[in-house]
């Protein structure tokens, strides 16, 4: 297989320009440049997921061998208690944390699209008056 190589990039670019004209491809830069920048914080977003979905698997884990550590002694249970509810405390801080990540995620794709939409219907417009 091939690659497109220098005079091809040059090439596609003559043609964009004779397709599109200096006036279009400015706006066509602006969309691809949209689209691939919220394409790549779609691909963080989902690849944030799993890591957040390993980090509650490990405090899961944490918390179980707190409580069985807990099971040693009496002096050792109020210690363990202790630990344990340090243990659910930091837990129940790291969801809230990532639930307001995620709904503030949500808010901001939410205004890439409509951003995206106006676009789409701005140019739309400016096609019918051409």
């Amino acid at each position: 297989m091939s690659t497109i190589g220098i005079p091809g990039l040059i090439l596609i670019l003559v043609l964009a320009l004779v397709l599109f004209g200096p006036k279009k491809l400015p706006e066509l830069g602006r969309a691809v440049g949209h689209t691939l920048k919220e394409f790549k914080n779609a691909t963080r977003s989902l690849t944030s997921d799993d890591d957040e979905e390993e980090e509650k698997a490990k405090t899961k884990e944490l918390s179980a061998k707190t409580t069985t550590a807990s099971s040693t002694s009496s002096t050792d249970k109020t210690a363990a208690a202790a630990d344990q509810d340090a243990a659910e405390r930091e837990l129940r801080e790291r969801i809230e944390r990532e639930v307001r990540e995620r709904i503030e995620r949500e808010r901001i794709e939410k205004e890439i699209r409509e951003k995206l939409e106006q676009e789409r219907l701005h140019a739309e417009k400016e096609q019918h008056k051409a």
